[in-house]
């Protein structure tokens, strides 16, 4: 639930810095009444920002989040959106295909953690944390070059 009892949105276009999670997490902490939620929202939308923002091929990105309230249920959805190039967009594809395939979210963190030890290039976590710690579904449509992610997480309140 809101703290207001309103629905609220919060979307940026822009070439993504670092400080912009601490304004997203005063958004949630304002909006929101649950510290647990607004820390874990923070999470996935700055592992999801700094995806974004490494694979862009022209430094833009756009963010997007949505609360909703309904009938005593809240949803939170957490959209970004960039340009890529092919090749990150075939890897994109298999690490979301298999993180969203994963029965057991936190066992297949897991497992990338473990395959984070031969990886040379990134940590390769991010989207499975997205998934396991802060405990939101996700969805991608790829268009062409343009990747939209997105992160929803609902709970009665």
């Amino acid at each position: 639930m809101t703290k207001h009892g309103n629905d609220a949105t919060f979307e940026l276009a822009f070439a993504p810095c670092a400080r912009l999670v601490s304004v997203v997490s005063e958004f949630y902490a304002e909006v929101l009444e649950d510290a647990d939620l607004t820390s874990r929202l923070a999470l996935a939308t700055h592992e999801m920002l700094e995806n974004s923002s490494r694979y862009s091929i022209d430094e833009k990105t756009s963010l997007r989040i949505d609360v909703t309230t309904r009938a005593g249920t809240t949803v939170v959805t957490v959209t970004t959106k960039n340009r890529a190039d092919a090749p990150n967009l075939a890897a994109l594809r298999v690490t979301l295909d298999e993180v969203i395939a994963a029965p057991d979210p936190q066992a297949h963190y897991l497992v990338l953690m473990r395959r984070t030890a031969k990886r040379t290039d990134g940590s390769g976590l991010g989207l499975g944390r997205v998934r396991a710690e802060s405990e939101m579904d996700l969805s991608y449509v790829i268009d062409g070059n343009l990747v939209v992610l997105r992160a929803e997480t609902r709970w009665t309140t």
